[in-house]
């Protein structure tokens, strides 16, 4: 999942969701019919026969989403996903993000410079050097199991978490 959405304007949602299974030959009544429950879970089913351009930014970030989700990859990457939303559109899309790869229980590796947003998302903060980039830390975040990203960004071991990776990043300077 990359930082735009990169869906078709041509295509429906519906249409533009099914596009890596149509790619890969995987489209089965099976593999659809899953892919529209997914769109019915997060939210995104009446808008099924809408173009993109029909969708606010944190919609067409879903839908991508549910497009990476539908060929069910073992590890999903995340390139700075939401850079290219609103400070208040990213917490949310961050929070339903980050509240359906729990509920899908994949894997993510999500790609940030954004030090609030991997501290409310991850269960690690790998913190890398300058380049070339090597492994200078890893840090684990630990929260309470139902806290959602955005309730993590209120309880203090955010502050906490927040400020040791700050002070690590910021060693050298």
């Amino acid at each position: 999942m990359l930082q735009h959405d990169h869906l078709l304007e041509w295509r429906t949602i519906e249409k533009n969701v099914l596009l890596g299974l149509e790619i890969q030959n995987k489209l089965t009544p099976a593999a659809r019919e899953k892919t529209l429950d997914m769109l019915k879970t997060y939210g995104l089913y009446k808008f099924k026969d809408a173009r993109p351009s029909q969708l606010s930014g944190g919609m067409r970030q879903r839908a991508a989403l549910i497009r990476t989700l539908a060929l069910e990859p073992e590890i999903l990457l995340l390139d700075e996903p939401f850079s290219a939303l609103d400070y208040q559109t990213r917490l949310t899309v961050g929070d339903d993000i980050g509240m359906i790869i729990k509920k899908e229980q994949k894997t993510a590796v999500l790609v940030t410079h954004d030090l609030s947003e991997a501290v409310s998302l991850g269960s690690q903060v790998i913190i890398l050097s300058k380049r070339p980039a090597t492994v200078n830390r890893i840090v684990d975040i630990s929260f309470p199991e139902n806290a959602s990203p955005l309730e993590r960004r209120n309880l203090h071991e955010f502050k906490d978490y927040f400020n040791e990776i700050w002070k690590e990043l910021n060693e050298d300077e």
